[in-house]
């Protein structure tokens, strides 16, 4: 498969990669920590991020979604983690009907956030194999990755970053799992 490289800068870029997220096809985004190896929130398309990524099934994918989904899931998300969003901040939380957990996020990068209000909650990875280091830069990403994906957003202003900070909001006091962007 080729994998169609869009810039960011492209006139229409949140549009595609919106429509392309629906149409469940997986792809390379810039979000606001580091890019993201991303697809729909949809078992089959988590099922392609696994094997892309080589991960084991037991670790989940971090669902990044509007604030507007947020609020109207039946995810229990205290109101303090609703009132920080937008913020490079990861909750996990309990669903409220099926009783599992799910790490979410709404991102405050304006570009995630309009793709997502497109395509819908989406999963997020950094871009590695499981249990190597994250890759931060297009051109780090890129080789390694393209023949495994179907489109990659090319943004020359992420030049690395800090991955979103990770809490356990199903417990209080809330538990730090990863310090990162967010200062909590």
């Amino acid at each position: 498969m080729a994998c169609l490289v869009i810039s960011k800068s492209d006139e229409g870029c949140v549009g595609r990669v919106g429509t392309l997220l629906k149409e469940g096809k997986a792809g390379i985004i810039p979000c606001d920590t580091i890019y993201g190896l991303s697809a729909i929130a949809v078992p089959e398309c988590g099922e392609r991020l696994y094997e892309i990524k080589r991960r084991p099934q037991s670790k989940s994918f971090i669902t990044l979604m509007s604030k507007e989904d947020a609020a109207s899931s039946s995810l229990d998300i205290p109101s303090d983690i609703m009132d920080r969003w937008p913020a490079p901040l990861t909750a996990i939380v309990r669903d409220r009907e099926s009783g599992l957990t799910h790490a979410v996020r709404v991102p405050s990068d304006s570009f995630i956030q309009e793709v997502l209000r497109i395509s819908g909650p989406i999963y997020s990875t950094s871009v590695n194999f499981s249990g190597e280091k994250s890759l931060l830069t297009f051109s780090e990403i890129y080789p390694v990755f393209s023949s495994l994906v179907d489109f990659a957003v090319d943004d020359p202003s992420v030049a690395g970053g800090i991955a979103s900070t990770l809490i356990d909001a199903t417990v209080k006091p809330y538990r730090v799992i990863r310090q990162g962007a967010y200062i909590i």
